[in-house]
């Protein structure tokens, strides 16, 4: 049911352990509290909102130890079942509810075989076992939400049955919801319930079909605690260990976002399961030629840079230690394989566009503006993609600059780009509010419509150098071409 090669790496992380480092959260303090108010479940009896066969199990095991504990569940099995759901139906006080669901909780983490007894309640009534949990999750109590999750998610995770498709699909909803919610004081909480849940291959890619990497990565690009940081790596990490979405995982832009806050992070744990990450997205991949993507994006990201800062440090965690010559040694092989064109890839499927090298070389443009082309254009429709939806006036010049040097040597680049709609983007950034952006759109905009680009090109070369020279008193080139241009009477125009 779990990955094999999970569990090999995981018991390091043991679940007591794990909650041992959430023990700060806001629901385990409301857990400690609530412990402490014991319920009267005599007047529970007395107004007949509870059957005495209920009140009688209720009662023993909320006054037994551990030991009489185990020795009532071993002799009223399906009697307990039985009665803490007829409580969770009948009982309407939320106190009530939340001292209940921490009885159940306590109960499962003492045994995880325990969630079978409420499977085997469920077997013999032909009903589901996740109904009386689900609807609690719509309740308006976080503390009654949140302790139901944690419920669920033992049930589903120690059980010897998966989740139902359905129930899953709503359940893993539900806490994507729960993350995307501002200033949510169970963010601990619900993170938790990932951890434990994307420990499951079948629960992982349930997860993505709900868009939940996209969902970590926008909260992790967030402002949120180091706790949280580094719980909602771990999740990442966990998912990485499926070849399949190992893969995939970089088309969320998870290499950019984790190279950030690697830089920033001031945490040895959360340096750690970052480390953790990378290795799992160069080692995991079947493809070969996915892990080398991975190592150029990583490369690309300056997480060279991070990993010589790192070697620099004395850790005693030792894993840190492997992991930070383990990814030094294959970025360094890397950059050695690395070709320009791949470096060129590489930079604008990160959408983080700067003036590297390659982009001012017209030795790259002569013998790579083909190679635009290939995968359906899939560079081109990234750079397009980004002239629409970029607020970074750098990536916005150099994206331009980018369609201008594809259409001046690729002989039908026009055509291209204007069925791909790039066109019609690059004219509208002749209004942008920064001047950069509107010089290099201009001058992408010559080069789609016009044949002698290299005199545009030259003018507008003057234009800058004029423009640095107070004295030289000229007027504004580019002003007069944009204005040439949106009347048509520019000469050898081809449109």
């Amino acid at each position: 049911m779990t990955n094999p090669d999970l569990k090999s790496v995981i018991p390091a992380l043991p679940e007591e352990k794990i909650d041992m480092l959430a023990a700060t959260s806001i629901l385990q303090q409301q857990a400690t509290e609530i412990r402490s108010q014991r319920v009267n479940w005599q007047s529970y009896l007395q107004s007949q909102m509870i059957s005495q066969e209920d009140y009688n199990f209720i009662v023993a095991f909320d006054n037994a130890d551990v030991a009489g504990r185990e020795t009532l569940l071993r002799d009223n099995r399906s009697q307990c079942a039985k009665t803490f759901l007829n409580l969770l139906g009948h009982v309407s006080k939320d106190q009530t509810i939340q001292y209940i669901l921490i009885m159940i909780d306590d109960m499962l983490q003492e045994d995880h075989s325990r969630v079978e007894i409420f499977r085997e309640h469920s077997s013999k009534k032909r009903e589901s076992v996740w109904g009386p949990f689900l609807n609690l999750l719509n309740r308006q109590d976080g503390f009654i939400m949140n302790m139901t999750s944690r419920i669920i998610a033992k049930i589903a995770c120690w059980s010897q049955e998966l989740m139902d498709r359905s129930d899953l699909q709503f359940y893993l909803t539900w806490l994507k919801d729960q993350l995307k919610q501002n200033n949510n004081e169970y963010m601990q909480s619900v993170a938790r319930c990932l951890q434990m849940m994307l420990r499951i291959d079948e629960y992982r890619f349930a997860f993505v079909a709900v868009d939940g990497i996209s969902t970590l990565l926008a909260v992790l690009q967030g402002r949120v605690n180091f706790q949280v940081q580094y719980q909602l790596i771990f999740c990442l990490w966990v998912l990485t260990f499926n070849p399949l979405l190992a893969e995939k995982m970089n088309k969320f832009s998870v290499i950019p976002i984790l190279a950030d806050i690697l830089s920033d992070s001031v945490k040895e744990k959360v340096t750690r399961i970052i480390l953790a990450v990378f290795r799992n997205l160069i080692e995991k991949p079947e493809e070969a030629a996915v892990s080398k993507e991975h190592c150029i994006a990583m490369v690309q990201c300056k997480v060279l840079k991070q990993l010589n800062i790192l070697e620099q440090r004395k850790f005693d965690d030792e894993d840190i230690v492997a992991d930070v010559e383990f990814l030094d040694e294959k970025l360094q092989a890397s950059v050695q394989d690395l070709s320009s064109f791949d470096e060129y890839g590489t930079e604008v499927k990160s959408g983080r566009l700067e003036w590297s090298p390659v982009h001012k070389s017209a030795k790259f443009w002569r013998e790579n503006a083909s190679r635009l082309n290939e995968k359906n254009y899939e560079l081109l429709r990234i750079l397009i993609v980004l002239l629409e939806t970029s607020k970074d006036p750098l990536v916005l010049s150099v994206a331009s600059f980018d369609i201008g040097e594809y259409v001046r040597h690729y002989p039908r680049g026009k055509h291209v780009i204007e069925q791909l709609g790039g066109k019609q983007l690059v004219m509208q950034l002749l209004g942008h509010e920064d001047p950069n952006v509107r010089y290099e759109a201009l001058l992408a905009v010559q080069k789609l419509m016009v044949h002698n680009w290299e005199y545009l090109g030259r003018q507008l070369e003057k234009e800058q150098t004029q423009s640095n020279n107070p004295a030289a008193g000229t007027g504004n080139m580019t002003e007069k071409i944009s204005i040439e241009l949106q009347e048509g009477s520019l000469y050898c125009l081809d449109t």
